[in-house]
């Protein structure tokens, strides 16, 4: 399917209330009972609300034949196992992050995001117009699991730390959670990197067995409660600039779907990957401002990290594509597609935001 598609007439025309004309000839369409496996949990409202919104949103462009239950990280598999449940029919859906499994393809990080890669809006491009869905989905045939953009968090914050980071050199031995390619990162810079789900993140900090912790941005790290533990709060996620969930589908569950269905859920990732941008937008600077309010301290990475750590992703990325096919096919055309889009917003986007959040 093209990714225009879903946009047209004839398309729209396909989610209006359903007959037997629209299935199959001289057959009504079915109803259909589908699970879908997070890998967050419930008290994260928007990470976790992307599903909620494709769930009720699919059931009403179907007249409620087709619904889909939404099981929290846990409820129905691991939190970190959403891919593997998807791909051996666990469940028929899910919602997750691509870069939780670069254990088993690096390459699968491109699909939420890799260190100094691209913004929201920029992921957005790549995904729907860049080749970028595209490119995905053959690495996910491999598992037997259907991609769809989930949702995106925006440029992410750079983590909680129980101490001040003032040079590269406090990065070592220091034990972080921060997962998918920017863990290998702060390996190479020092840091002792783990993955941890959500929920499991606030007690390894409060025990000690975590020394640093990132997560998403002040509105869900405000719920987790990780400035009570870590006060120093540290920008930006240079690791993380434009994250993208992604919904995956079992591709034989996918084929056997009336087309009705199909549409149906394919506008409704497109609306939860929209609003799920939307509504952090709207709810990380009230939460920073409580967050400060209350003794947080914003820190910069120094410079001296920030470069170092560029220059190791970089190195990376050249070696594991002389190793990897995968991550090679879809690493050069998406380094073009990005160096194309960083050209482009350093005239005029950049420009125009640095204006005006910082002349007086």
């Amino acid at each position: 399917m093209q990714r225009r598609d879903f946009l047209t007439g004839a398309a729209v025309a396909a989610l209006l209330p359903v007959n037997a004309a629209q299935a199959t000839p001289g057959s009504a369409l079915p109803t259909l009972r589908w699970r879908l496996a997070s890998s967050f949990p419930k008290s994260l409202d928007t990470i976790y609300g992307a599903a909620e919104i494709l769930s009720k949103r699919v059931a009403a462009l179907t007249g409620g034949k087709f619904q889909i239950r939404v099981f929290a990280g846990g409820e129905l598999v691991p939190p970190l196992q959403v891919l593997d449940a998807i791909g051996n029919g666990t469940a028929e859906c899910g919602h997750s992050a691509g870069y939780y499994y670069v254990g088993k393809n690096m390459a699968l990080a491109f699909d939420t995001a890799v260190p100094f890669g691209l913004t929201a809006r920029q992921q957005n491009a790549w995904m729907y117009a860049g080749g970028g869905i595209e490119a995905l989905r053959k690495l996910y045939a491999q598992y037997g699991v259907l991609q769809f953009p989930g949702g995106n968090t925006g440029t992410q914050m750079g983590g909680w730390f129980r101490k001040e980071i003032k040079s590269l050199a406090d990065l070592k031995g220091l034990k972080m959670r921060i997962p998918g390619i920017g863990g290998k990162i702060m390996a190479r810079l020092g840091a002792v990197p783990q993955t941890l789900p959500g929920g499991d993140i606030y007690p390894a900090l409060e025990r000690g067995a975590l020394d640093a912790a990132e997560w998403v941005g002040p509105y869900d790290d405000e719920k987790l409660g990780f400035h009570k533990i870590a006060r120093h709060y540290y920008y930006p996620g240079w690791w993380e600039g434009g994250p993208q969930l992604s919904f995956y589908v079992n591709q034989a569950a996918w084929q056997s779907l009336p087309e009705p269905y199909r549409q149906a859920f394919e506008v409704a990732t497109a609306e939860a990957n929209q609003l799920m941008l939307a509504q952090y937008d709207a709810k990380n600077p009230p939460a920073l401002l409580r967050l400060v309010g209350q003794g947080v301290k914003l820190h910069p990475y120094p410079k001296d990290v920030m470069l170092a750590a560029r220059r190791a992703t970089f190195a990376l990325y050249e070696e594991e594509a002389k190793i990897n096919p995968d991550f090679a096919a879809i690493y050069r055309p998406w380094k073009r597609f990005r160096d194309t889009e960083f050209q482009w917003f350093k005239v005029n986007e950049a420009v125009y935001a640095n204006f005006n959040y910082y002349v007086k």
